[in-house]
């Protein structure tokens, strides 16, 4: 749900509920959602504005940001809070951030004081994949955590102006064997970060019209980008006792363009 692009714009609540009422009606978002258990996330155009936090200088009207953070939660099956954690068997755990309600002005300037996360989430991340067990622990991020993004973006812990951050989370995720799923790209990527060696993989755009090529001259962590669209699947498995989990990359179509496993002892 895109409050920002396409007219009408969501300028004021009802507007916004009559956005995700024209999209969720859609015969086939009702089919997917009728035959696939989802989790929802939201980032920046589903929550207010682009690259939106709280504080900005208003561009939707008399819709506000506390409208479009209550607006989401009305409309989707959610938790009591937008960041949380599951469980699957042995071998899964995954991790959903928020990125929107807690995080500092993109214009500050980097340090110890700017985040994206906030205190309270951080500390609960934390807290929660160190005392995890499972096999395979998976955070599925909004954004990019590794990147690349295109050179132009500030808005990011892949970008230059939360470096502060961005690193602090990136030595944690690797040191803890995470790996990380991000969308809000619209290209697919695989990459892994040069200092640390976080994995991280992006789902892309659902449609090639909606796919741009990367604009990045530093493309050092990338393994795998394609300017198309598709989706990302991950399946856990155990061959043999020995478990894995497999990131696969697909077309519109369905067809695998990029597949890569990683195994665990």
């Amino acid at each position: 749900v895109y409050y920002d692009h396409t007219h009408p714009y969501a300028t004021h609540i009802d507007l916004a509920r009559f956005r995700w009422n024209r999209m969720y009606a859609l015969p086939r978002i009702v089919a997917f959602h009728n035959r696939v258990p989802s989790y929802f996330m939201r980032d920046d155009h589903d929550t207010w504005q682009n690259d939106c936090w709280p504080g900005q200088p208003n561009r939707m009207g008399s819709f506000l940001l506390h409208e479009g953070q209550a607006v989401f939660n009305e409309q989707t099956p959610m938790s009591p809070k937008t960041y949380r954690t599951f469980r699957w068997g042995k071998d899964l755990q995954v991790w959903m951030t928020e990125g929107r309600d807690f995080r500092s002005p993109n214009t500050m300037s980097d340090g110890p004081g700017k985040t994206i996360w906030g205190a309270e989430q951080m500390a609960w991340f934390k807290r929660t994949v160190t005392a995890s067990d499972a096999t395979f622990k998976i955070l599925i991020s909004p954004s990019p955590v590794v990147g690349p993004d295109h050179v132009n973006k500030f808005d990011n812990h892949s970008n230059v102006n939360f470096t502060y951050e961005g690193e602090i989370i990136r030595t944690f995720l690797a040191g803890q064997g995470v790996i990380v799923v991000c969308g809000d790209r619209h290209w697919q990527y695989s990459s892994q970060d040069t200092k640390t060696g976080l994995f991280e993989y992006s789902s892309g755009p659902t449609t090639d019209k909606h796919s741009t090529p990367l604009k990045n001259d530093n493309q050092s962590m990338i393994r795998y980008v394609g300017a198309r669209g598709g989706f990302l699947s991950v399946s856990v498995d155990r061959v043999d006792g020995e478990p894995s989990a497999t990131f696969r990359h697909h077309d519109v179509n369905g067809t695998v363009v990029n597949e890569e496993t990683h195994k665990r002892e």
